[in-house]
């Protein structure tokens, strides 16, 4: 199947938070103390993971992917950009944003429900700060995800002293494992310090004010208005267009029955959800990924009682390229 096809059947396609598969050895840093006890989660699409060994549980895309990050207190992610939108969402812990060349430009703390839409080609970390594991769910702009992850010179070094190596092909290659570059395939080459020079490094009240939106201003729209809110789109709660749009819904934004050509990946937070269609009706739940089929009608809303804090983010492509962030900085 092609992105344009991904949805296609006559019935949503569920992965469970409780069925998720991670993979261990997804990225470049996976022998770097300190970041050596994070899981990646390949949901829809395989991301940007640099490993053989990732599973993927829906390989169709809808023109996004999307995934989940696990790790437990102090884990961090080392130092890498995007070319294209990197969203997440928490869906538990509380979680450190760190960014700049040495990750000291700025830093937000978010919490569960807070939604970071982060700016394309600028370094950026996180780590899990809270008391507990913690799972960060997210949305990468494009069918290839803007073909892989950009790292630091340091993290390139600091993984070869551990054993691992990037190979130019986007393939990590372990020689505690027995694994070496193969012939005719060289190791990623580290960014010149000209091209590092290029690399933004804004500040954290113009990231803050312009790509994080926070659960409770959220939920307290949705109380107000009675409807969903626009969290990422044209002209939303955070005004950029990245391939897809976003929607923040909750227990006070009932949802009647709707049909919609666009592929929709519905991406529960809090509470259960019932989601109905003519033959069928499931629950939704915390951690719980849905992707719909295109021109199903269906209908969507709290299941029980709600005690304030449900919520599910809704996630549609768009005509928007996927690519870089709009910025208000100049770089």
């Amino acid at each position: 199947m092609t992105s344009r096809d991904a949805s296609a059947g006559t019935a949503p396609r569920i992965v469970r938070r409780g069925d998720f598969v991670p993979c261990r050895t997804a990225f470049i840093d996976a022998h770097t103390p300190g970041s050596d006890e994070k899981e990646n989660f390949a949901i829809i699409g395989g991301g940007v993971s640099e490993s053989r060994d990732q599973h993927v549980h829906i390989r169709e895309t809808p023109g996004f992917n999307v995934g989940a990050a696990g790790q437990p207190p102090g884990c961090r992610n080392s130092l890498h950009y995007h070319r294209t939108a990197e969203v997440f969402f928490v869906l538990g812990g509380r979680w450190r944003f760190f960014w700049g060349r040495r990750g000291d430009a700025g830093e937000a703390v978010l919490g569960e429900g807070d939604i970071f839409d982060i700016p394309t080609g600028v370094f950026r970390g996180f780590e899990n700060i809270g008391e507990g594991y913690g799972m960060l769910m997210a949305l990468l702009g494009g069918d290839d995800a803007g073909g892989g992850v950009v790292w630091t010179p340091e993290v390139l070094s600091e993984a070869r002293a551990h054993g691992l190596v990037l190979g130019e092909d986007g393939v990590l290659y372990d020689s505690a494992a027995g694994e070496f570059l193969p012939e005719g395939v060289g190791a990623m080459a580290p960014l010149t310090e000209a091209a590092l020079a290029e690399i933004p490094e804004p500040e954290t009240d113009e990231v803050v004010s312009g790509f994080v939106a926070r659960f409770a201003e959220l939920m307290e729209m949705t109380r107000l208005s009675r409807s969903g809110v626009l969290t990422i789109g044209d002209g939303g709660v955070i005004d950029d267009c990245p391939g897809f749009a976003v929607e923040f819904l909750s227990g006070h934004s009932p949802v009647s029955s709707y049909a919609t050509e666009r592929h929709e990946v519905l991406m529960a937070g809090a509470g259960e959800w019932r989601l109905s269609w003519g033959g069928g009706e499931e629950v939704l739940s915390g951690g719980d990924v849905c992707l719909v089929p295109r021109g199903l009608r269906r209908t969507l809303g709290v299941a029980g009682d709600d005690d304030g804090r449900a919520y599910l983010y809704r996630v549609r492509d768009t005509d928007d390229p996927a690519g870089p962030t709009r910025v208000s900085w100049k770089s």
